[in-house]
């Protein structure tokens, strides 16, 4: 099972420390990592700032450092700016995810991650829902060209229930179009990951793993001497400290048919800070345990 460390975690995202991507290629291997998820936006890989030439130079870098699997993360949303219906924002969208096909192709790759949208106050679930299998077959169809897979990951609202990517990918119905199926989201939604992995096992492509601890929040009612409960705070954590079972999910995965990819992330902010030091030793965590299992 190859292992592939998300370039976001090195980003500077939450404060934490930031590697140019250059930088953060060779502390992928220099980790131990069989490859990379490289966050197609600034300060990594943005379409803006990596032409034809910038891409062959990044690829080389790769290759020398000997990473064998590339991965990109792209970051859109099918459902933005419904309000205007003037605007053609789907059209927009398609074209970023196919630049990115291109960039995926031009790194060395084959796996594009997306996003499908958040819900929509301008319209209704069945236009979105609608709207969201239109643009990824779209998608799909033009990243063939590229020998590119698009790997649909439940984070945004519209298919995050993993019942729903389920069905988002059979409705889409296109043999490059697969789930990017992770456990963090099930498992903040109470879901039973294990039997949700059995399900989705064969539609996955790769799965990007974190893992947390729950915080919980309260806010004083002074008439009532007393507090009120709120959302609970969610911290990264190392793999092994938070209150997903990775071995399970895991399991239940390749038991339900997975033979893909796995990335790590410290995508949010990670007890510990986020000096060098405390990420790295966060990567070096996640590598142990997939070594081991």
């Amino acid at each position: 099972m190859d292992a592939l460390l998300h370039s976001i975690s090195y980003a500077g995202t939450w404060g934490q420390a930031f590697l140019p991507v250059e930088q953060f290629v060779a502390k992928a291997a220099e980790l131990g990592y069989d490859g990379v998820l490289l966050a197609a936006k600034r300060p990594h890989v943005s379409l803006l700032d990596y032409d034809r030439r910038a891409r062959s130079r990044l690829r080389r870098l790769i290759e020398k450092h000997g990473l064998r699997r590339v991965a990109v993360a792209g970051y859109n949303n099918f459902t933005a700016d419904l309000e205007h219906p003037d605007i053609p924002t789907q059209e927009i969208q398609i074209q970023y995810v196919v630049e990115l096909a291109r960039l995926t192709a031009d790194l060395g790759g084959d796996l594009l991650r997306i996003f499908t949208g958040y819900e929509h106050p301008s319209a209704g679930y069945t236009a979105q829902w609608n709207i969201l299998v239109a643009s990824i077959k779209q998608c799909a169809r033009r990243a063939a060209r590229f020998g590119v897979t698009i790997g649909v990951q439940n984070h945004h609202d519209l298919a995050c229930g993993w019942e729903s990517l389920r069905d988002l990918i059979q409705a889409v119905d296109e043999p490059n179009c697969k789930a990017l199926f992770d456990a963090w989201a099930p498992a903040l939604q109470g879901a039973d990951i294990t039997a949700a992995a059995r399900q989705m096992g064969a539609i996955t492509a790769h799965t990007t793993i974190a893992n947390y601890q729950r915080r919980p929040r309260y806010r004083l009612d002074a008439g009532m001497v007393n507090y009120t409960p709120l959302t609970p705070y969610v911290l990264a954590v190392p793999i092994d400290e938070g209150f997903i079972d990775y071995r399970a999910f895991l399991a239940a995965l390749r038991e339900g048919g997975f033979q893909g990819t796995v990335a790590y992330e410290m995508c949010s902010p990670l007890a510990g800070g986020g000096s060098m030091e405390n990420l790295d030793r966060c990567a070096r965590r996640f590598i142990e345990f997939i070594r081991g299992l």
